[in-house]
């Protein structure tokens, strides 16, 4: 399978393959038994709807759209025009179809997403784990490549970090308070990366923390997470110049140095140093030498 969404598109747009075809790849995998508890509702003839009409439209010159009818679920947490929002619960599920779809939706849409299907989640976004008694628990596929155990997918975003890990889609709209994003990302090998809370409405979707809350994208490689973001917050990213060896990492190997947490309340934290290291950084490698200053009492 092609690695990342950035390269099925350029597939795309090279005429190597189509949207459609790359379609079908993506709901023959939801279709297989790693994604058996994956999904809460499909939205097969849909996607394959907007899959077809990029094709169409691409084949007549007009541009590719950033996400190319490429497949993209949607956490069960988000309204999809047309489909009742559950949270992974039952209790809704006689609730009304949402009548619009939520504006983190929207701009999926818009940008050329085949909307799959909502995914399954932690019921109301109440935990990390990923356990969902209604609709089952999705298995961890990264961990099935060790053995046939089934292991916790992580949470809440569960079913959107699985279908993404199984090929399914190429990214996964989600949300993030504690590590809904991040937690199911880093069990199954994938980029969870929570944005600046507020830069993605979170209007149409149902809040776990109005305050804390973060639409964002589970995604398969780095600059997928880029593309998504920049699509979700409708901003471009500007990329530093930099290269990466010239930056400076802080890599804490506990909560708080003993000699910071020895320190009076008004001490705070004025430099690190870094040691410049000519290899990888290991366990052994000396500490950061770190440096306090007290303010004034005039302060």
């Amino acid at each position: 399978m092609t690695p990342d969404l950035i390269a099925a598109r350029g597939e795309i747009a090279a005429q190597r393959t189509t949207a459609t075809a790359l379609l079908d790849a993506s709901l023959t995998a939801a279709d297989g038994g790693a994604n058996r508890h994956t999904f809460i509702r499909r939205f097969d003839a849909m996607a394959r709807a907007v899959a077809a009409s990029v094709d169409a439209q691409h084949a007549c010159g007009a541009p590719l759209p950033q996400l190319a009818g490429l497949a993209v679920s949607v956490k069960d947490l988000f309204d999809v025009q047309g489909h009742v929002t559950t949270a992974g619960s039952t209790v809704l599920a006689d609730h009304h179809a949402a009548a619009c779809d939520a504006p983190a939706v929207a701009r999926l849409r818009s940008a050329g997403a085949a909307l799959v299907a909502h995914t399954n989640m932690t019921e109301f976004a109440f935990s990390g784990v990923g356990i969902n008694p209604h609709h089952g628990t999705p298995a961890n596929p990264a961990t099935q490549r060790i053995d046939n155990e089934a292991r916790i997918p992580g949470g809440s975003t569960s079913g959107g970090a699985v279908s993404v890990a199984t090929g399914a889609a190429w990214a996964a709209l989600g949300s993030d308070t504690g590590g809904s994003i991040r937690i199911p990302a880093a069990l199954q090998g994938l980029v969870g990366f929570k944005s600046t809370a507020r830069l993605v409405p979170t209007e149409g979707a149902i809040p776990l923390s109005t305050t804390l809350d973060t639409a964002c994208a589970i995604t398969r490689s780095v600059r997928d997470a880029v593309v998504l973001r920049e699509v979700l917050a409708q901003r471009i990213v500007q990329r530093s110049g930099h290269a990466l060896k010239a930056m400076r990492f802080a890599m804490p190997s506990t909560t708080m140095r003993p000699e910071v947490a020895r320190s009076r309340p008004a001490t705070r934290l004025s430099s690190v140093d870094l040691p410049e290291p000519d290899g990888p950084i290991t366990a052994t490698d000396s500490p950061p030498r770190i440096s306090s200053e007290t303010p004034s009492s005039a302060a």
